[in-house]
């Protein structure tokens, strides 16, 4: 499990796989780390090199003093890749790694081969939100947010039926450095990728769950109307669709990066 550095900032990164094999990375969303993509990484391992990173301010990265912007996002995942002697591979981004992947695309194309986009949207729909949430964890931690943001993630059903799953989850959010989940809020606030998603000419998968109230299908829709080719793939699930609906998810992601163009 290396650490790279990022102009500074460590970046906890874990690889599996073949060394030959194509590299997808993957990145994960506000107040995980990279365990969320467990089940994913354990269906595709044979036969692709899975790269796993906590994004900046999360899991066993450093958590430096924000805000962040999503460019510095994009940025830290730049370093990963170089540092792995990686020169192009597919993207797997949820919520803020779609985000992360939408800068990418935009900005350094020739690193990024296909683009899957999982519940995640071009720019918030209420950026002051996000001001709220940064002065609630900076002031009370995040514990503060935990319940109400674990509401949003998973839909009843699933929280009835994956009690540990659940359990597993909140640990994590909570364990991360307030520092660190303002830093990124605040690049989520700052972010509008609207229009400049037009120029993305990666193949693109746009995944949305259909009782997402974070990221809702309507934002996943513009982003296929904005990308020319994209894909709509909807799945019977809230905000962290790859955990609660993980043999859908892993099968679109996995026919979509294996089909020849």
């Amino acid at each position: 499990m290396p650490t790279i550095d990022a102009d500074g900032t460590p970046i906890n990164v874990e690889v599996e796989g073949p060394d030959a094999a194509p590299p997808v990375i993957f990145s994960n969303s506000l107040g995980t780390d990279l365990h969320m993509w467990d089940q994913q990484a354990a269906a595709l391992k044979d036969r692709f090199r899975v790269i796993r990173y906590d994004t900046r301010g999360h899991g066993r990265s450093g958590a430096p003093a924000g805000p962040y912007s999503m460019e510095r996002l994009g940025r830290d995942a730049l370093k990963v890749l170089s540092a792995l002697g990686v020169l192009r591979a597919h993207w797997c981004g949820l919520s803020m790694g779609g985000m992360t992947g939408m800068w990418l695309a935009r900005y350094a194309p020739e690193y990024i081969d296909r683009l899957v986009l999982a519940n995640t949207a071009a720019k918030s729909a209420n950026p002051d939100m996000w001001n709220v949430r940064i002065r609630t964890v900076n002031a009370k931690g995040m514990e503060a947010i935990a319940d109400t943001v674990l509401g949003i993630w998973f839909t009843k059903g699933f929280h009835a039926r994956a009690k540990e799953t659940i359990a597993r989850f909140r640990a994590t959010m909570v364990a991360v450095e307030p520092r660190g989940y303002a830093g990124c809020c605040a690049a989520i606030r700052d972010m509008d990728q609207r229009w400049g998603i037009g120029d993305i000419k990666a193949p693109t998968l746009v995944i949305a769950g259909k009782h997402d109230n974070g990221t809702p299908v309507s934002a996943a829709e513009l982003i296929v109307s904005r990308i020319k080719g994209a894909k709509l793939k909807i799945l019977d699930a809230a905000h962290i669709s790859n955990v609660e609906q993980p043999p859908a998810f892993t099968d679109a992601v996995e026919k979509f990066l294996l089909k020849k163009s």
